[in-house]
């Protein structure tokens, strides 16, 4: 299994080739002889003039072409949105193919992909879509806290429709899997009630009741350390402080508030039962900045580490 970390450039008019060259100019020389930027060479020997790094490329890029590279910064286009597409493509026909060992996706633009007629939702769905994976889970991970989805980019209204006991149950399974997977032998795990308060009894809804409550008594049956429905308003706060090593979160914004509140630079995103590996930073393509120098890699530091973790575990 290689141990080649692939990062994807990402939007090339955004901060992605920015900070995917300064994350490449602080690794040590071992380090960088294993990583790979799936991009274009023009745009990121921009992207170093911008950030005044000292990196050598060669041996480094998969280097695909983009008409008119480098584009302009900052400018939302089909041409971008085409090209952040064939990055990720190529990165997953080379993980299937076992020349890399995950993937590392830095921020693209859901408008500039849809504009280009790839019609996705954003890197997940895309990447279902090439992987034919039948589910995919987001979990946001930083060091005191860690979150799983159970419905992430749908309307609200759609979320509570899809929360059901069977999606409830599947995602608890991914994310006891995946804490195993990076070193918890029992992963604590909680799940987050839908309703203020789980419903108190039924009197503001009865989906915890119906639900939530069922797919968690499964998931004990099944051996798991599990607990819920726990109201929202607290258990992130419990976790937080070392009660779970895991929360259950219904909802996108259930989940993600909490992470970004208490790791906005540092958390990274994962995706689960995908028959690839793959992290990714946190944050947009910052389209009002790309191109000044300013772009903060740490978030991207963060997730090249999370996924060499990840290729680790798969060695061992």
């Amino acid at each position: 299994m290689s141990d080649i970390i692939g990062i994807t450039m990402g939007d090339p008019a955004g901060v992605g080739p920015e900070i995917s060259v300064k994350a490449l100019g602080e690794m040590s020389a071992a380090d960088r002889a294993r990583t790979l930027i799936y991009g274009n060479r023009a745009t990121l020997e921009a992207a170093k003039a911008a950030v005044g790094a000292d990196v050598d490329l060669e041996g480094r890029v998969v280097d695909l072409p983009i008409e008119g590279a480098p584009l302009p910064w900052g400018q939302l286009s089909p041409v971008a949105g085409d090209a952040a597409y064939r990055f990720i493509e190529k990165a997953v026909r080379d993980a299937q193919a076992g020349r890399i060992g995950c993937i590392v996706t830095a921020p693209i633009n859901k408008e500039a992909l849809n504009a280009a007629g790839h019609h996705y939702d954003g890197h997940t769905g895309l990447l279902r879509s090439l992987t034919g994976a039948e589910a995919a889970y987001m979990v946001l991970a930083s060091d005191r806290l860690k979150v799983i989805h159970v419905t992430t980019h749908v309307s609200l209204k759609d979320a509570i429709g899809r929360a059901n006991k069977d999606r409830i149950l599947a995602t608890i399974r991914a994310g006891h899997a995946h804490l195993r997977r990076i070193g918890y032998d029992n992963p604590r795990i909680a799940v987050a009630g839908i309703n203020p308060h789980c419903g108190e009894n039924g009197l503001f809804g009865t989906e915890d009741d119906l639900e939530i409550g069922p797919a968690v008594a499964a998931a004990h049956a099944e051996g798991m350390d599990v607990q819920g429905p726990i109201s929202a308003d607290t258990v992130f706060h419990r976790a937080y402080s070392g009660a779970f090593d895991l929360v259950v979160a219904q909802y996108h914004d259930q989940g993600h508030i909490p992470v970004k509140l208490v790791a906005f630079d540092t958390a990274v995103n994962v995706s689960v039962e995908l028959p690839i590996d793959r992290t990714s930073v946190d944050h947009g393509t910052a389209f009002d900045i790309a191109g000044k120098g300013i772009a903060d890699h740490g978030n991207m530091n963060s997730a090249i580490a999370y996924a060499r973790k990840l290729v680790a575990g798969k060695r061992t």
